[in-house]
């Protein structure tokens, strides 16, 4: 998701519905913590990823139980949603609302259990302000959003500049950042690929809650850019320096996150 200018639409209270891109539907926010069909689905997840990969966690202590919270992370692969889902769930005991692709919403047997598991849905092609109104609208609500700033899985591993969007969302909502880093799992499903490869390990680290402002700088506001930027330093220090990329310089080196394979 991006943001095309500084100033969006409210989003509509949070006892109020909201319309979503192209009047796809009303958003029901539904319960704030995991129903049974997302506690089984979180399970069903960890097993699978246990049977086909070995899966090294960062310590999940800590976590905000309650209010608005951002999670922020970079973006490798298809395997990541239900990576961070099937972890980082539980250990919120709170339901995430992940923003996915309409058509993958539509689709007969993925679309009811993507938003069984709290996903809705965005219409590509759809203005960015749709977007903006409906994640704006479960942050009101004191939600968890589940974001992926760099708007698209990176080709090279690499960390790509972030999208200014989530770090608009921040400012306006004045909700945290969680920041969530992932690796190893551009090998266990690469991008172009219809299935996983079993195999290897993945990576998950997680990283202190952060909020984000909007800095005055020789007196004049930082651009959204910047802040945008900031945002995603903060995913990237929880990274080793090879998946970096363009913020490769925000850590000294050797303060790496931990092993890359």
């Amino acid at each position: 998701m991006t943001a095309r200018r500084d100033e969006q639409p409210e989003a509509a209270g949070s006892g109020g519905p909201a319309r979503g891109a192209g009047d796809q539907g009303l958003l029901d926010l539904g319960a704030r913590h995991p129903t049974p069909i997302m506690r089984a689905s979180l399970l069903v997840g960890r097993t699978i990823y246990r049977a086909i990969t070995r899966v090294d966690m960062g310590p999940l202590d800590g976590l905000p139980t309650e209010g608005p919270l951002i999670i922020a992370s970079n973006h490798l692969s298809n395997a990541d949603p239900p990576l961070i889902a099937s972890w980082l769930t539980p250990a919120l005991g709170r339901a995430v609302h992940w923003m996915a692709k309409q058509e993958a919403l539509d689709w007969p047997i993925a679309g009811p259990f993507l938003k069984a598991n709290g996903a809705f849905g965005i219409r590509r092609g759809a203005a960015d302000t749709d977007a903006f109104r409906l994640a704006k609208r479960v942050l009101d609500d004191g939600r968890v959003l589940g974001t992926f700033p760099e708007g698209r899985r990176s080709h090279t591993g690499a960390l790509e500049r972030g999208k200014e969007g989530v770090a608009l969302l921040a400012i306006r909502t004045g909700a945290p950042i969680l920041p969530v880093a992932v690796w190893g799992t551009e090998r266990l499903w690469p991008v172009g690929n219809t299935f996983p490869h079993p195999g290897g390990r993945v990576h998950l680290r997680v990283g202190p809650p952060f909020v984000l402002d909007r800095r005055t700088v020789d007196g004049k506001r930082e651009d959204l850019p910047a802040v945008a930027d900031r945002l995603m330093e903060g995913i990237a220090i929880l990274l080793p320096p090879a998946y970096r990329g363009v913020y490769g310089e925000v850590a000294p080196e050797g303060e790496d996150a931990g092993p890359v394979a």
